[in-house]
């Protein structure tokens, strides 16, 4: 875990890269995966389908699921309701507190984590816990009741109402500010001398290095861990590179995923022409005239059979074009 400490306003936040697990990585603009479908030309942003962490828990999940029959979840074991549905279908069953499930039931903890306070209240019905916690999310929680016991007032870079920055805030014992990445000009550091910084994994290295740079300027001491994932990272980077070269991006994920957003406020800010869908239902007729060229990228909960059902519906354009789709 890469660590800086900051005694003048001096930036440098580097990646971490000691967690032990396989990181996918973005290729460069010429690895990226093609495919023609009649007229169009579709290249698609790697990595995409699930990362690691979303990958890990739902295979957790799935034999829950086949070895228990039901299993409980702490709200939607991931940001995308096609693969919740298939999901509900299997058994799952999602509830909002520990109290909803059963004595001495299976309950399986999403990506995002819990906080420790919640994790206290699992074992104390004595449910048997299928943690699916993402390692890199664990890392930053970590990170974070560190800071709070040296005696730093904890900034967290992300949304405040995020189950993962959740987790993150509840899980450390001394003061915590959540930084929303919108509010990076007006977020008051006045009165504060120790200052430490981590990020919700899913925020953009851009941010994360003005957050660093705004506080280090005026608090005495600053020390970042640099918790961002790799694997958002380098989506977000093979994304911004595809962007120059397409008539038009089509970000697929759902509306409520943190990392999805990300990908599509990358793609606008381009100037490329960018739609954003959760499923085939989105794709938009008008929307790909006049483009022969389309880059598709998905979030890190999309899952790969959802990615290829879009793709194939795509492959019928040109017909649909003459048919009404």
């Amino acid at each position: 875990m890469v660590q800086k400490v900051f005694t003048k306003p001096v930036v440098l936040c580097q990646r971490r890269s000691d967690t032990g697990y396989r990181e996918e990585s973005g290729g460069s603009l010429g690895s990226e995966k093609k495919g023609t479908t009649g007229d169009l030309e579709l290249v698609f942003a790697e990595p995409k389908g699930f990362c690691f962490g979303v990958r890990r828990a739902i295979a957790a999940l799935e034999e829950s699921l086949e070895l228990h029959g039901r299993v409980y979840a702490l709200g939607s074991p991931i940001h995308n309701p096609q693969e919740v549905e298939r999901l509900l279908s299997k058994g799952l069953v999602i509830i909002e507190t520990p109290s909803e499930m059963p004595m001495g039931g299976a309950v399986f903890v999403r990506a995002h984590g819990v906080s420790d306070p919640v994790m206290e209240e699992l074992r104390s019905r004595n449910a048997l816990v299928v943690d699916g916690t993402c390692p890199f999310v664990s890392k930053a929680k970590e990170k974070a009741a560190l800071l709070s016991r040296e005696g730093y007032t904890v900034m967290i870079l992300g949304d405040e109402d995020h189950p993962e920055v959740k987790a993150i805030r509840l899980s450390s014992e001394g003061p915590v500010t959540v930084v929303d990445p919108l509010r990076l000009k007006s977020f008051d550091v006045e009165g504060l001398n120790k200052v430490g910084i981590v990020s919700q994994t899913t925020q953009r290295e851009e941010d994360l290095s003005a957050l660093v740079s705004g506080v280090s300027a005026r608090a005495s001491e600053t020390r970042v861990f640099n918790t961002i994932c790799d694997a958002t990272s380098s989506r977000q980077r093979s994304v911004a590179r595809l962007a120059g070269s397409v008539d038009g991006i089509i970000i697929i994920g759902g509306k409520n995923s943190a990392n999805t957003e990300k990908l599509f406020e990358i793609a606008k800010t381009s100037g490329t022409p960018t739609l954003w869908i959760e499923d085939e239902e989105g794709l938009e007729r008008g929307w790909l005239e006049d483009k022969t060229r389309i880059g598709i990228a998905a979030g890190a909960s999309t899952p790969d059979w959802l990615i290829h059902r879009i793709a194939t519906r795509l492959a019928s354009a040109k017909s649909a074009r003459e048919d009404g789709w």
